[in-house]
């Protein structure tokens, strides 16, 4: 496949980018109907899989820019051609070719563009169902000292979720604690999936509070606080707060949808 130009590599992966958010949200809304169903453990063993490999390439597409700034511009071209070629690839459902042009620069190349190809493989292992190897490159990518804490932190989340159902919960609590900690960057997913930890745990009093907490939290996405207040509920525990608030927040999200655009 022909690369695109280097001039139009960051426009290519801001494209990939928004098309990936795009497809994230459609499944995010499926998500929440079921949620509404109140079959919590049946939900997270049908999505909660393909939610986070979703997620995986969005952000990874968007950080590339960031992580290229330490290398030659020579460099910085050749690692772009690579990583917009795999996601034209991917865009166009080629997982086995996207992974055949990722595995060099995975394999042997530097620093963040290393981490980038081993995080888009990941996601394809993932999306193939290999998910112990998916677990293993998100894990390698988690263990680089070279590679900037935020995305360290993403993929030891992704590690964790991939490899969530051979994992006993005392080890994904273990893990995920440090990361749903208020402030971090990943505080509302990786809160999520902590607490369907402590349900696995049978800690439906800490995973109740967690919900809870998560609900409330205004920088969390709306998202991810709907699900947690709709979980929280579940478990008996009233994560609305404030109702009159609730609903004021409810008709100024309408009405601004109702703006023309």
């Amino acid at each position: 496949m022909a690369l695109l130009p280097n001039r139009d590599s960051e426009k290519a992966a801001d494209r990939k980018a928004k098309t990936a958010a795009a497809q994230d949200e459609a499944l995010l809304r499926e998500v929440d109907d079921a949620v509404r169903t109140d079959q919590y453990r049946v939900i997270w063993q049908k999505y909660g899989i393909a939610i986070i490999a979703a997620v995986v390439l969005a952000l990874v597409a968007f950080a590339a820019v960031l992580f290229f700034s330490s290398r030659s511009d020579s460099d910085r071209e050749r690692d772009s051609e690579v990583l917009v070629q795999s996601l034209d690839q991917l865009e166009a459902g080629n997982l086995e070719q996207a992974d055949e042009t990722l595995a060099p620069l995975a394999e042997e190349g530097r620093g963040g563009a290393q981490a980038q190809a081993q995080m888009l493989r990941a996601g394809i292992a993932l999306e193939e169902g290999r998910n112990a190897e998916a677990a293993e490159m998100f894990a390698q990518v988690a263990a680089n000292d070279d590679v900037p804490q935020s995305l360290r932190d993403l993929a030891e989340l992704r590690s964790v979720v991939a490899a969530y159902d051979t994992l006993e919960p005392e080890e994904v609590i273990r893990r995920l604690t440090p990361l749903a900690q208020e402030g971090e960057p990943y505080y509302g997913s990786a809160g999520e999936i902590l607490a369907m930890a402590h349900l696995d745990a049978d800690d439906e009093d800490k995973a109740g509070e967690l919900f809870a907490k998560i609900a409330q939290d205004d920088s969390v996405s709306d998202t991810i606080r709907g699900r947690a207040r709709q979980m929280a509920s579940v478990l008996g525990i009233d994560a609305v707060g404030d109702v009159d608030e609730l609903i004021e927040s409810m008709r100024a999200s309408a009405a601004a949808g109702r703006q023309p655009q």
